[in-house]
């Protein structure tokens, strides 16, 4: 195939950024992360990062006009020419159709949306028991990954924080929001043909290998 344009689709916390990196090193395909993007965008203070922090911080989704034009940016980048991984973009569908029409405009069309599957339930589990370390980003759990010294990086000694869009109250209102207007994009991707669905709660490395066989199975039907 010419080139193999995914996008990464489920709730906050169902294992997107684990899977994403993990394709990224496999396929060797830019990895965009839109949270990522977006928290360092409010890092630095830039003009998109202010517009946005208001919204993340009560874990809001960010209006379409700030989010399209970052990831236009991307998607026009040297480095996606062969492919891009998508996560966290689209979050709802005007922005579904947003995308289609920037690829549309680059003479490009997505390959497959890959959907992780996973309870609320679960979620609030994962999220609410994540610690970041707050000078390198490195990430612990506090049921799956726990730091030799509570509330200490292992890694470079930092001080480990609750983000902000990490805290209870804030992970129910994302729910809310992904339920609200982002499981929309399920249909729409189904009409399609392009929605693939993973089982999220099982180990990681199961997941990493249903999405490899998904996306072996579309190499072959494009070869």
């Amino acid at each position: 195939m010419p080139d193999l344009n995914l996008i990464l689709l489920g709730p906050p916390g169902s294992g997107k950024g684990t899977q994403g990196e993990r394709l990224q090193e496999d396929l060797e395909l830019p990895y965009y992360a839109t949270g990522d993007i977006l928290r360092a965008a409010v890092k630095a203070g830039t003009e998109v990062g202010l517009a946005a922090r208001e919204y993340m911080d009560r874990g809001d989704l960010v209006p379409d006009e700030v989010i399209i034009g970052v990831i236009a940016d991307q998607l026009e980048e040297a480095g996606a020419d062969r492919g891009f991984i998508l996560d966290g973009f689209p979050r709802t569908v005007p922005q579904a159709e947003a995308l289609d029409a920037e690829l549309t405009k680059l003479g490009r069309q997505l390959e497959a949306v890959i959907l992780i599957e996973v309870s609320d339930e679960e979620i609030i589990r994962r999220i609410t028991g994540r610690r970041v370390c707050s000078e390198g980003g490195h990430i612990y759990h506090l049921d799956f990954n726990r730091p030799e010294t509570d509330g200490i990086c292992d890694i470079d000694g930092s001080e480990l924080i609750v983000r902000d869009d990490d805290r209870p109250e804030v992970v129910r209102n994302r729910l809310e929001q992904y339920h609200e207007k982002t499981s929309p994009l399920v249909s729409y991707y189904e009409k399609q043909a392009l929605l693939n669905r993973v089982d999220g709660t099982a180990d990681p490395d199961q997941v990493a290998e249903s999405i490899r066989s998904l996306i072996s199975t579309l190499s072959l039907e494009e070869g």
